[in-house]
């Protein structure tokens, strides 16, 4: 993804509310499912990660793997991915 184009999507995340909170028991399947089927419906969606930086970051790594997004941003506990919608 060029710059321009992830310029283009951070303005759009801005007015974006979180729509998961990952909290205390962690990025579990239901989450991961969720963000899944999430992503499938919004593309670009916003996530907030209740933990401690290292923990956050981690948890980051591994929703951005399983669920084959790319990071946009990360601003404190709140992070935005994006994945293009299956082709129907």
């Amino acid at each position: 993804m060029n710059s321009a184009r992830k310029k283009q999507l951070k303005a759009q995340a801005h007015s974006l509310k979180p729509v998961i909170i990952v909290g205390q028991s962690g990025l579990t399947e239901s989450v991961l499912k969720e963000i899944e089927i999430t992503l499938d419906t919004h593309e670009l969606i916003k996530i907030k990660i209740r933990a401690e930086k290292e923990v956050r970051n981690q948890i980051r790594d591994q929703v951005i793997a399983n669920t084959h997004s790319e990071l946009i941003q990360t601003i404190g506990q709140i992070i935005v991915i994006y994945r293009k919608k299956p082709n129907d």
